[in-house]
């Protein structure tokens, strides 16, 4: 079997085997833009800025 022969067999049977590529998806199709909250308008609770103020550290919670 030649060359081009083996490789259009291995084409037939990656094409056989995957099918074919999507479409692209357009770059406006992919965002968004919706207007963002004024910044003095913000709800946040006591609860929220603690949560902000104390996190966890696998370092610390080991004794490392």
């Amino acid at each position: 079997m030649n060359q081009e022969a083996m490789m259009d067999t291995a084409a037939a049977a990656r094409h056989a085997r995957f099918g074919k590529l999507p479409e692209p998806i357009r770059y406006e199709d992919m965002t968004e833009v919706v207007p963002s909250a004024p910044s003095g308008a913000a709800n946040t609770s006591p609860e929220d800025v603690a949560a902000y103020r104390t996190f966890s550290c696998l370092a610390l919670d080991l004794g490392l």
